[in-house]
């Protein structure tokens, strides 16, 4: 998707697509609020989502 490691504060990654950041925290379970809520951060659906895993 074009996101690349821009730094990480503690437990949590930043990642950079060009003006658009998410924060990602690197812990071993993302409950699942958490993960709907970075999908839709990154401006994809579920299913692309999926796709891409």
């Amino acid at each position: 998707m074009g996101y690349v490691v821009d730094h990480q504060t503690g437990s949590h990654i930043i990642l950079k697509n060009g003006g658009r950041r998410l924060t990602v925290p690197h812990h071993r379970e993302l409950a699942s609020g958490t993960l709907r809520a970075l999908i839709r951060q990154a401006g994809i659906t579920k299913e692309q989502f999926i796709a891409l895993l």
